[in-house]
Order: structure tokens, then C-alpha cells, then sequence
């Protein structure tokens, strides 16, 4: 046997009988001749790791916009974030780690810049805009100058289906659906108090009676609570205090930080810049990169245009309008 068929032996020994073995894939949308080292699911996490996208995550925003510090989240560590997390409850789970950590990889990696307000102006400018919807065009369409990354069924329908109210067909896809919501949740909370948002101590504390009082105590309880309640089972679920606290919890983080009119200051600027950015865009599309002219021809100039600007990270989104729309000054020797 090769490498990649004893990793497969192991496998079918050692994994839940609910988790998915990379020898059941569904497969590809198209065919590709097996590697003797990585299973599919491996292959699946390498390209994502490897791709323009997901680099592009390391000036994305998080919370805050563009932010001034070494310490704020940025979309790249909270991708990462959310795979440490995820890997751990899949372990315990004795799910398939490999798939768990491609889908938490690549779960982002449509996101707009600025975050979901970002998101919010997409959506409005051309009256529908999903960041997870964009995350499997990145891998399905986008990389590799059009020819998608080729994932495998399992990890696109986990990138997909990430989102609240969406389910997952896949149990790896549900714990990364799950660490996603713990990641954010908790590091929103330490940036929030690190950018004197929010005291810890006036989280309620009919909440820290159930989860806790600091973020070491509220993952051991969140991720403790989800793997009790999930182990051998078919589903992946928290118990019901726990859950309700979560929300409860979450609920509060609304209230307090993401509608708080400081965090949200610099919204109305990012809603002029995005719109801006489009209309230029709508109007002079052959300036763009030559893979979205591609688009352009293919699917139109919304599309092209929605996909350029939906893939800026924070920065170049503020240098392009910079450029394009700021008086530079007039030097006189």
C-alpha cells in the first residue's frame, strides 16, 4: 500500500462510524487521479492554504475596521482559529480531522473587506450578496485564473453551509459550523475589551453562571458541553442551558459591540467607498485584472465587478479609492 492508502486504513480502524472516510468522498466536479501521499480531504486543505484567497485574509477585517494594533483578529486568524477549534471537537468526536480542517480553512475566504459591513453594501448594491455563497465561488470559480480549486463535494457543501440556518450534510461540517460561532464569539469579546468597547465583568452574570467569566472558561465549557453532548451520536449539538446561554450571550455581543456606535463609526465611509468602487468599476471595467475581464464576457459586468471588489482585502480597497478619487498634490520643482 501507499501512503495515502494506509492513512485510509487507518481511517476505516479508528474514525466514528458517522464520520466521513476520504475513500467515500462524493468526488470532484471533475476527475483527478488519486495522490499516492495526501488523501483527497488533505489535497482539498493544501489549495485552499495555498490560494490567492486565503492570503488575502491577512488584511481582511475581523471586527474593526482596518485596525491599528498588532493584536486585533484579523479574518486570517480567525480562520485559524476556528480550525484549531474545530480540529479539537472533531477529534474527541473521532471525525475525520483532515475534512473538518479544509472545510474550517476555507470557510472565509469570500468575505468581503470591512468585514459583514462590507457584506451589507454588496448585498444592497446588487440585491443579493452572500459571503458563504461567495466563499464556494472563490474555490468553485475564481482561484486559479477560472479553474476553481476542484474540492471535493463534502468540503464545498462545509464552505457553504457554514452559516446560521443552513445545515451542514455532513457531521465535520456541523463542528466547524459550531467553532465558527465559538471563535468569533470569544475573540470579538477580547478585541472588544482590548479597544475599550466592552467591560468583561458587565457580560450578565446569569451568562457567566453557565459559561463562565473569562475566555479560558467559556471554551472549556463550550467546546466540554458540545463534545459530551455529541459524542457517538449523529448530530452535533450543545445541551439546552448551554445553548441558550450561548444566545443569550450572543444576544448581549449585538447589543453591546456590534451595534455600538463606536464600532460601527467608520460604516457610513465603507458603504461611500464600496459604492464608489463600483460605480468606477461598472463604468471602466477593462482596468480590472484580466481574470475578471474573463468573467465579465462569461457572466456579465455585475458579476466581474461584485467579484473584484468582494476579494480586496481592506487595504488595497482603501488605496484603490485613494488613487482613484483623492487629489494627489501638484509637485513644482
Amino acid at each position: 500500500m501507499n501512503i495515502r492508502q494506509t492513512t485510509q486504513q487507518f481511517e476505516r480502524m479508528t474514525l466514528s462510524k458517522y464520520a466521513v472516510l476520504s475513500e467515500n468522498t462524493a468526488g470532484r466536479q471533475r476527475p483527478e487521479q488519486e495522490c499516492d501521499i495526501r488523501t483527497p480531504f488533505q489535497r482539498d486543505r493544501d489549495r485552499i492554504i495555498h490560494s490567492k484567497a486565503y492570503r488575502r485574509l491577512m488584511h481582511k477585517t475581523q471586527m474593526f475596521f482596518y485596525p491599528v494594533g498588532d493584536h486585533y483578529r484579523t479574518r486570517l486568524t480567525h480562520t485559524l482559529e476556528v480550525s484549531q477549534i474545530a480540529r479539537t471537537i472533531a477529534r474527541a468526536l473521532r471525525l475525520n480531522e483532515d475534512l473538518t480542517e479544509a472545510i474550517a480553512q476555507g470557510h472565509d475566504l469570500g468575505h468581503t473587506p470591512f468585514g459583514h459591513s462590507g457584506e451589507a453594501v454588496l448585498n444592497d448594491i446588487l440585491g443579493h450578496f452572500a459571503h458563504n455563497e461567495q466563499s464556494l465561488r472563490v474555490v468553485d470559480v475564481l482561484e486559479k485564473n477560472g479553474k476553481g480549486l476542484n474540492l471535493c463535494q463534502e468540503v464545498r457543501d462545509g464552505i457553504l453551509c457554514h452559516r446560521s440556518g443552513m445545515k451542514p450534510s455532513t457531521l465535520e461540517g456541523a463542528v466547524v459550523r459550531y467553532a465558527d460561532k465559538i471563535a468569533y464569539l470569544n475573540h470579538d469579546i477580547e478585541d472588544a475589551v482590548r479597544g475599550d468597547i466592552l467591560d468583561e465583568q458587565s457580560i450578565p452574570m446569569s451568562i457567566q453562571q453557565v459559561l463562565g467569566s473569562n475566555r479560558s472558561q467559556r471554551f472549556q465549557v463550550l467546546l466540554g458541553d458540545l463534545i459530551e453532548h455529541s459524542l457517538d451520536q449523529d448530530t452535533v449539538q450543545m445541551s439546552q442551558p448551554v445553548q441558550k446561554a450561548y444566545e443569550q450571550l450572543r444576544a448581549f455581543m449585538f447589543t453591546e459591540v456590534y451595534l455600538n456606535s463606536r464600532a460601527k463609526a467608520e460604516e457610513k465611509k465603507v458603504k461611500h467607498v464600496l459604492e464608489e468602487l463600483y460605480m468606477h468599476y461598472m463604468a471602466h471595467p477593462d482596468v480590472m485584472p484580466e481574470e475578471y475581464r474573463h468573467i465579465l464576457e462569461r457572466e456579465g459586468k455585475a458579476r466581474a465587478v461584485c467579484d473584484y471588489i468582494s476579494g480586496m482585502s481592506d487595504r488595497f480597497a482603501v488605496a484603490q479609492f485613494e488613487e482613484l478619487f483623492i487629489p494627489k498634490s501638484w509637485n513644482v520643482y
